[in-house]
């Protein structure tokens, strides 16, 4: 009885030891973080993830809101398979799905932002057997302006750069084109002068032969 215990034990042991050794799945979610767009626009919320289990048919996403100045949780958008935006609330006719689960993107396009619309919307995606994991959060922020960043900065600065370089060869490509129209303008003067001067020679030669002529006769 005793010398069959351990035989029993080692699938036991062996099967602990496969699940500790086993790695712990758990989607990763990814969002911009927090977003800052300008009244009446609209803007795209952006959640990714990434996962162990490959993307099907199970998939699940779900959007959520809490305002900024508090009250209960808002639903937003539902994805299996097929978007399920709102039919009714806040957000009825006002998002739409921006997303390409292939492509472990969940993300979705809200319009007209309203400045109620300020607050923290929640990301979660469950892709089984992955269904454990951190909800991606995104702060939202809607304003009159929106405040310019260095990356506007930035590219403000190289297309400024950029134009300036387009003006300048403009106007060094005119300024040649007019100097060689003004060297033809000259050149063409010299030969009319020239022209003339030969043709007032001319004359002069004629008259003198006519006058030479003359007194011999």
């Amino acid at each position: 009885m005793y010398g069959k215990s351990p035989a029993r034990l080692v699938p036991l042991l062996l099967g602990l030891q496969l699940t500790a050794l086993w790695p712990t799945t758990a989607v990763e979610i990814y969002t911009s973080g927090a977003v800052e767009a300008m009244n009446g626009t609209d803007t795209r919320l952006k959640c990714t993830f990434s996962s162990f289990a490959p993307v099907g048919d199970a998939l699940t996403v779900t959007w959520n809101f809490r305002p900024r100045d508090g009250g209960p949780e808002q639903f937003v958008f539902y994805y299996h398979v097929d978007p399920f935006p709102p039919m009714s609330g806040r957000f009825k006719d006002r998002v739409v799905w921006d997303g390409n689960p292939e492509r472990y993107d969940v993300s979705i396009l809200l319009w007209k932002l309203q400045f109620d619309d300020n607050g923290t919307y929640t990301c979660q995606v469950k892709n089984p057997p992955d269904v454990d994991g951190l909800v991606g959060t995104v702060r939202l922020s809607v304003v009159h302006t929106v405040q310019f960043s260095e990356i506007y900065f930035l590219a403000l600065a190289i297309g400024s750069a950029c134009a300036l370089m387009v003006i300048i060869v403009i106007v060094v490509v005119l300024f040649q084109h007019f100097r060689k129209k003004r060297w033809a303008e000259r050149a063409h003067k010299v030969v009319e002068i020239k022209s003339k001067e030969e043709e007032r020679l001319n004359q002069e030669k004629e008259t003198r032969f006519s006058r030479t002529r003359t007194l011999d006769t």
